[in-house]
């Protein structure tokens, strides 16, 4: 399993909406990039920052945040924890 280091925290995006909510099939070209995943993982912070999010948070991160990685055949984003917007 991949771990995050200092401030670093480990997403799993939540999949890209398929239809509208009136039943429309939205193409991949139309797709957009999603904003909101799962920490999956999170490093331990800095020492003059403390981790605010922890494992199983649902969050909503900047649409250019953080790297791109595929671990067994699953897609994730690593990015920084001020990358992350909110906590739902």
């Amino acid at each position: 399993m991949i771990k995050p280091l200092a401030d670093r925290v480990l997403v799993e995006p939540k999949e890209a909406e398929t239809k509208t909510a009136s039943g429309l099939i939205i193409p991949d070209t139309a797709k957009e990039k999603p904003q909101m995943g799962t920490v999956i993982a999170a490093g331990p912070g800095k020492k003059d920052e403390a981790m605010e999010v922890k494992v199983g948070d649902t969050v909503l991160y900047g649409k250019y945040a953080g790297t791109e990685v595929t671990f067994e055949d699953k897609k994730y984003l690593i990015m920084k924890q001020s990358d992350i917007l909110a906590t739902l």
